[in-house]
């Protein structure tokens, strides 16, 4: 069972009474205490107990908490810094804040208040920690590398590097799910910022789709304390995260209609509201948006706001589907399978034969990459021969009869009848197993549009 270690607080106060009753409320509160009265030495007992959070008083015998304050950002201690004052103006301790304190506390104290911000400040870098994490975790398995060399390809390199150069506030890419959007929304990240290694301007990435209409807005917009009942603090929102760097709303197609209207108000003004806020935020980022719908459609039917869609499609991507795109399929499978192979450790296999190569290339992919990105990734799991073979390959792809379908998951007309409804529904099912889950192509399957091929999924309760 893993026992998470207790936080530790450095106190750096000379009054020995506030000193003592701080003291005893944090290690009450499940902290870790050390407590000094007099600011000697203290970087070096910073540096030999490495805590989480620093109070500091600000004035201090012999030392000003400002000038200790500056000591301890230039140093690069991961602290987190809290200034303690007994000016009631706090003007003082506002400077302190400009220059990297996390907060200040005004004396006398209020407990309560103290807890509060001590937690916030470990909270906040607890946060901090995660992105750096995941920004790691970022520049290991999402590269912005294109792979394919199809005239398709380079023209979009072509066009990705002319925006990107131009440093356009908002891009529309477009394609079937699966080709490879948020690669090309990578790519052009990189190319305005560098690469993620030598980068620290951030990619935010937030799936439209995923989330429910209401945490989507205060997600993207953020909030602020008491705005609704479990708005205990104030929380920034992913704009105001991706500041200096790039947004990327994946599926925005699915957004509901007040969304798509505060978006626009963001696109054309650069500021955000917090939820509960009255102040308009500035923001400077890239706003990068993605589809797998035809938004031109969605616009006519009043699925998505004409004026939103004009806005964002000024500078537009079109990924063609990889069927349309077949000298991309072998160059996009060997890099999967070198991929995988130092993923999963598996250095004996080397490659592709010519007739698996062949196959590969044949086949209509209607998952497109994201479906031959996961073939190949169980083809490197699975297997441990040297060469992946024809024999290695599953029998929907080569074209080999695979075992039948058990007769009850046919409709058959009878005498007595069928349900209409029952055999719309496991046509639908069929369709969605066939396309793995994937409804525009689904959708195709039936000869149906996408918003057609969705309204029948909610008429019929299959949401």
């Amino acid at each position: 069972m893993k026992v998470s270690r207790k936080k530790k607080i450095f106190l750096v106060d000379d009054d020995e009474l506030i000193s003592l009753t701080l003291s005893r409320a944090l290690e009450q509160a499940g902290y870790e205490i050390k407590a000094d009265l007099s600011a000697a030495d203290v970087m070096e007992k910073l540096r030999a107990w490495f805590p989480d959070v620093v109070l500091l008083d600000i004035q201090l015998p012999g030392r000003n908490g400002v000038d200790i304050l500056k000591e301890i950002r230039e140093s690069g201690l991961p602290v987190k810094v809290i200034m303690l004052t007994a000016d009631d103006t706090a003007e003082t301790a506002v400077k302190a804040m400009k220059l990297g304190a996390a907060d200040y506390l005004t004396k006398p104290f209020n407990i309560e208040e103290v807890k509060i911000v001590v937690g916030n400040a470990i909270e906040n870098q607890r946060l901090e920690q995660e992105v750096d994490y995941l920004r790691k975790i970022s520049c290991n398995y999402f590269n912005s590398e294109i792979i394919g060399q199809s005239p398709a390809l380079r023209e979009i390199q072509s066009k990705a590097a002319k925006m990107a150069e131009a440093h356009v506030s908002s891009i529309l890419i477009t394609g079937e799910s699966g080709t490879g959007k948020e690669v090309i929304a990578r790519y052009i990240h990189s190319l305005m910022f560098g690469e993620c290694t030598t980068s620290r301007e951030p990619f935010v990435a937030v799936n439209c789709a995923a989330l429910p209409d209401h945490l989507l807005e205060s997600e993207l917009f953020g909030y602020e304390r008491g705005a609704f009942t479990d708005a205990r603090s104030d929380k920034k929102g992913l704009f105001e995260l991706a500041a200096g760097g790039t947004i990327l709303l994946d599926e925005i197609g699915e957004t509901a209609p007040h969304l798509q209207t505060a978006l626009l108000r963001v696109l054309e003004e650069r500021t955000v509201r917090r939820l509960g806020g009255k102040d308009d935020i500035p923001i400077d980022v890239a706003v990068i948006a993605t589809t797998n719908r035809n938004l031109n459609d969605a616009v006519k039917n009043g699925g998505f706001r004409n004026d939103l869609f004009f806005r964002l499609s000024t500078f537009y991507l079109h990924i063609p589907p990889l069927r349309e795109r077949k000298e991309d399929v072998i160059a996009l499978a060997r890099h999967f399978l070198s991929l995988f192979s130092r993923r999963y450790n598996k250095k004996t296999i080397k490659g592709f034969s010519s007739e698996a190569e062949a196959l590969l290339e044949a086949y209509t992919w209607p998952g497109n990459a994201r479906e031959l990105k996961n073939l190949v990734e169980r083809l490197v799991v699975l297997e441990n021969a040297p060469e992946i073979v024809p024999a290695h390959l599953p029998n929907w792809l080569t074209g080999k009869r695979g075992p039948s379908l058990p007769q009850e998951s046919k409709f058959v007309l009878t005498p007595t009848g069928v349900s209409l409804e029952d055999l719309e529904k496991d046509l639908i099912k069929q369709a969605m197993d066939l396309a793995q889950n994937n409804k525009t192509n689904a959708a195709k399957l039936l000869n149906m549009s996408y918003d057609s091929f969705r309204y029948q999924i909610k008429k019929l309760g299959m949401e």
